[in-house]
């Protein structure tokens, strides 16, 4: 019963954190340009928007239910579940936001849906929540993530086109917001066993680390590309890093048999192949930073 209570908070979850995304997408828009240089400067003016402020409090409570989801049910089963909130992102944009979705966006939403779902299905179901890890893998899975990230931010500045920095950004902080959850999820085995004092380790400085990059690279993010491709793409970056750190960090189970490890060889193809139909593509004369909903164009100097 606990592990089936886990599942439904972290269906609620999927919910709450698309629409927070949405609302925080329409707030980033009036805002200046996120810098990282300027964090308070960029702080000041994102919570001042009223849209941007409802999608962090609607963000909130999506990751308080995340955390009461993981302290419950095994990460990669919590993580496959907020997958299929994938599908829930189109249906929000074009019925809720009144936001174009084109044909290309829907066939890599359904590719993504699909691939995770024979995730699920494949995924062997575990006893209990699986909170118990060592250091030698949790040290090397957050610090392979912090350095894909970093990569990713970088963007143009590696060599990568600057027209789809947005798209990178996206793929960045969901790496980076994965870096909080699987620490998140070694602090709730901690705090079950040790009680208040399981929060006095390096994880919660990791996890404030992860979660802090992770905000500014999210709301850049949202200013340079569309939303549905910014928020697909995040939310499927962050699911992928915490079904692997569930598997390589905590031990999730994986399936025993050849059929099984070829049907999730697949999923992960058909998540690869969904992440490159998503984003719309660009004409020449379109500003890279421009969104899918009308709106005023940040204000301020570019990062």
């Amino acid at each position: 019963m606990t592990i089936q209570l886990g599942i439904l908070l972290a269906l609620l979850c999927a919910i709450a954190a698309n629409l927070g995304n949405f609302l925080k997408h329409r707030g980033c828009m009036g805002a200046v340009a996120v810098d990282i240089r300027h964090p308070f400067k960029t702080a000041r003016s994102l919570w001042s928007q009223g849209w941007f402020a409802v999608g962090m409090g609607v963000g909130g409570v999506a990751w308080v239910l995340h955390v009461a989801a993981i302290s419950l049910a095994p990460l990669s089963v919590v993580q496959v579940v907020l997958a299929g909130g994938v599908v829930l992102i189109a249906v929000m944009a074009d019925r809720i936001f009144g936001m174009q979705v084109g044909r290309r966006q829907w066939w890599g939403l359904g590719l993504t849906a699909v691939g995770l779902g024979m995730l699920a299905v494949t995924m062997p179901v575990s006893s209990d929540s699986n909170s118990s890890f060592t250091l030698a893998p949790m040290i090397a899975f957050e610090a392979g993530l912090f350095a894909i990230g970093g990569l990713l931010i970088l963007g143009p500045r590696a060599g990568a086109p600057a027209e789809h920095h947005g798209v990178m950004l996206a793929a960045a902080s969901g790496i980076l917001f994965g870096v909080c959850n699987v620490a998140v999820k070694a602090l709730t085995g901690l705090v079950g066993t040790h009680g208040v004092e399981g929060l006095l380790t390096p994880w919660l400085l990791v996890a404030m680390a992860g979660s802090f990059t992770a905000f500014f690279a999210s709301a850049r993010s949202l200013q340079d590309g569309e939303a549905v491709e910014v928020i697909a793409i995040t939310g499927t970056a962050a699911n992928i890093a915490c079904i692997a750190g569930g598997i390589i960090v905590f031990g999730d189970p994986m399936p025993g048999d050849a059929l099984g490890i070829v049907v999730q060889s697949l999923a992960f193809v058909l998540v690869i192949v969904a992440s490159a139909l998503t984003p719309a593509p660009r004409t020449d004369g379109r500003k890279a930073g421009a969104g899918i909903a009308a709106g005023p164009a940040p204000a301020g100097a570019a990062a």
